[in-house]
This record gives structure tokens, sequence and C-alpha cells, in this order.
């Protein structure tokens, strides 16, 4: 009878043994939450690393191994950019390791965009009538001139 207790506790054991898996066993990265603001609020917020938000927000990014930048986009503002530094704080035996971003929160101040100068386009100015302007372009005298003084007699020779 213990034969059979011992073989039915070994056999439920390795049934067991078989459904654990080793990915439990794997450490999974460590993530790092920033925050991001800008004045004025509203600004698209992207980071180098892909993720991004409608500031003020925050976003979730695996632990970077190198710094990396916050870009900042608003309509009629100019654009910014902000990097973010990241710091590693080893652990031991009692504490886990930890990955940090400096600055956390990333601010960024948007300045207003310059208006770009619109140029008039230029207009000639009107030419002033000229008061005794010669005729000679038409073939056909003008009705409302006045006529042409009476022509010299010729001198005799």
């Amino acid at each position: 009878m213990r034969r059979v207790l011992a073989s039915a506790i070994a056999a439920v054991s390795l049934a067991g043994c078989s459904s654990v898996s080793w990915d439990m066993f794997k450490s999974t990265p460590p993530t790092v939450q920033v925050q991001l603001e800008s004045s004025p609020p509203g600004a698209d917020a992207v980071t180098s690393l892909g993720p991004g938000c409608k500031t003020p927000c925050s976003v979730t990014i695996p632990a970077p191994d190198a710094p990396f930048t916050v870009s900042y986009a608003l309509n009629k503002h100019q654009p910014a950019s902000v990097p973010v530094n990241v710091i590693k704080n080893p652990g031991d035996f009692s504490t886990p390791a930890t990955v940090t971003t400096d600055p956390n929160p990333v601010f960024a101040q948007l300045a207003p965009a310059i208006p770009k100068q619109v140029r008039k386009p230029h207009r000639p100015k009107p030419k002033k009538p000229a008061a005794a302007a010669p005729a000679a372009a038409s073939p056909f005298p003008d009705p409302n001139a006045a006529p042409p003084p009476p022509a010299a007699p010729a001198p005799k020779l």
C-alpha cells in the first residue's frame, strides 16, 4: 500500500512539473514612469523611445540604457526638445536595482511662434494724366480737342 501511495504522489508531482513554465524565472525588464508637462498645457509630447501623449500626462517606458529626448509641439508655438538623463542605481542583497530619470517631471516652456511678415503685393501708383499729351498715337483726331490754329501764309520770295 505504501508503494501505491508513493507512486501516486510521485505521479502528481511530476504532472505538476510539466506545467511549470521556465519563463516565470526570467526577470521582466524594469520600466520607468515619466511625467510630461508643458506651459501652455495641451502640447503633443513624444519621447525619442516612441511613447508619447498630450500634456500633462505620464508615459511608462522600458528602462533605457542611454539618455533620450522628449519633443514638444503645439500649434502657434515653437517646438521644444528636452534631454532626459537615465540614472541607474544598482541594487544589493536587500534592495532591488532602480532606474530613474532626471528631470522628472520633464517640463518644457513653449514660446509663441513668431508670425511671418506678410508682404502686401506691390501695386504701381496710378499715373497722373498729362496736361498736354500729344495725340500722335491715334490717326484719328480727337473730336473734343480744339481745332489747330490756322497756318501762317508762306513768305514770298
